[in-house]
């Protein structure tokens, strides 16, 4: 008598925010087995790190993996990241027209990148990941036309794809307001006091409240008439 099938795999970007986090729950509402990845690039706010761990934990995940990879050498001065330079100051007031100072070049191109690999030696079929555009700060590789271009490149790019399977890749909040995403996560029990979303986060995960991020976050609770568990320094 042969066992019970395995459920499909799926691999999970997981940044340790409230959108990486609902994207977990609904992967594993569909009943994937998820191994979650999360990258420490750099980025000014580890805490969000932290937040990775207790969220994957919380959610039952498979495997987590913390991938070091400090791209943010590379991305300082002049053109570089408010999120990976310390002497770019994280905007409090808005940016403005035009692409933010946080954006962070290529960071998901590089964690796909990751995901993808990852994928192929799990015999995972699909990557979900929390790009979104609508309540968010203008990223060029949170869009629609991202997410197509880079599962043109995985049909490409592959093992699996040359053999004839194909690797999804899944952005399942593409089109969702930030409220709409906290009503989701919360229908599936996210524990969003788990998550950090704030750019300059303190070592202990609470919240400047004045980033970008920070008020995107903030009025999405308040748009979903559910309580905000943010904690603010």
């Amino acid at each position: 008598m042969s066992g019970a099938a395995q459920p499909p795999r799926a691999v999970v970007l997981l940044s340790g925010g409230l959108d990486s986090a609902t994207v977990l729950a609904l992967a594993r509402e569909a009943g994937r087995e998820t191994f979650c990845l999360s990258i420490a690039y750099g980025q000014r706010h580890r805490a969000e790190l932290d937040a990775a761990r207790r969220v994957a934990r919380a959610a039952g995940a498979a495997r987590h993996e913390i991938v070091e990879l400090d791209i943010g050498r590379l991305l300082t001065g002049e053109r570089g990241s408010a999120l990976t330079d310390p002497s770019i100051p994280v905007p409090t007031s808005g940016h403005g027209a035009g692409i933010p100072v946080t954006y962070v070049p290529a960071r998901n191109t590089i964690m796909l990148s990751l995901a993808l690999g990852w994928a192929e030696v799990l015999g995972a079929r699909e990557i979900h990941f929390g790009a979104n555009a609508v309540d968010y700060s203008g990223y060029p590789d949170c869009r629609p036309e991202f997410v197509a271009a880079f599962q043109a490149l995985a049909d490409n790019a592959t093992r699996a794809s040359v053999e004839g399977e194909t690797l999804r890749v899944i952005a399942p909040l593409i089109a969702m307001s930030k409220a709409r995403i906290i009503h989701e996560g919360s229908r599936l029990g996210v524990d969003f006091a788990l998550t950090v979303s704030c750019y300059q986060a303190d070592a202990d995960g609470r919240a400047c409240g004045a980033c970008e991020s920070c008020r995107l976050r903030r009025d999405g609770f308040a748009a979903a008439g559910v309580p905000d568990p943010t904690r603010y320094a």
